[in-house]
């Protein structure tokens, strides 16, 4: 199955959990859950002391707002992008959240990208 053949409701269904997760796994600094429906792809490219930096010194990295807004999807291929409206609950302004879900070889849905811009 294609995830760009799932209807809007499904797929933030799926995307809305996995997102609130990220944000509070890159919050509170934890790898393990901040990776946890990331595929393995996106993992093997991934330098844990790297993200570890990032979550230590980045103040936006730890004050990510659990409140957001969903701004809509693009699909394109096999996956899908997810975009958000992000706020900090330190810094002013907003931020664009984006998470790429698709199919893995198992038939899960996981997570091929994310990132704040």
């Amino acid at each position: 199955m294609n995830i760009i053949e799932l209807t809007d409701d499904e797929i933030l269904a799926v995307a809305e959990p996995m997102w609130t997760e990220l944000v509070r796994a890159s919050n509170e600094g934890e790898y393990g859950k901040f990776i946890r429906d990331f595929d393995y792809s996106l993992i093997q490219g991934l330098n844990e002391v790297e993200v570890g930096k990032q979550f230590a010194k980045s103040e936006l990295t730890r004050s990510l707002a659990e409140v957001y807004d969903f701004l809509g999807f693009i699909r394109r291929g096999e996956h899908v992008t997810v975009l958000f409206r992000v706020r900090s609950t330190k810094k002013e302004g907003e931020w664009l959240g984006r998470l790429v879900l698709g199919y893995n070889q198992q038939g899960e849905i996981k997570i091929f990208g994310a990132s704040i811009f």
